[in-house]
């Protein structure tokens, strides 16, 4: 089985990209929403940023890093520079 394994100071992130639903019924279809900038950490380069973990759901630049699909999901391979911040526990901060 292939894996993807992120080099040069990247970070692999998963991109959750669901259909919304308004209030009316409407389906808005992932293509039409707006880009989203945070997901979940898959894999992280040997020498990307320690303060990055596999697991961690990070906010990232919106523009930022390339997109790709891989076993049907989509994924962004970020560089750890424009990770802006992570989730963490309220009593952590």
């Amino acid at each position: 089985m292939k894996t993807i394994s992120p080099l040069s100071g990247n970070i692999l992130i998963e991109i959750n990209k669901a259909e919304e639903v308004t209030a009316s019924g409407i389906i808005i279809p992932g293509a039409a929403q707006e880009r989203p900038s945070e997901g979940k950490v898959i894999a992280v380069a040997a020498d990307a940023d320690d303060q990055i973990l596999v697991g961690d759901v990070v906010i990232y630049k919106k523009y930022s890093g390339t997109e790709i699909t891989y076993d049907d999901k989509k994924y962004r391979i970020v560089p750890d520079g424009d990770i802006l911040a992570k989730y963490v526990e309220s009593d952590a901060i």
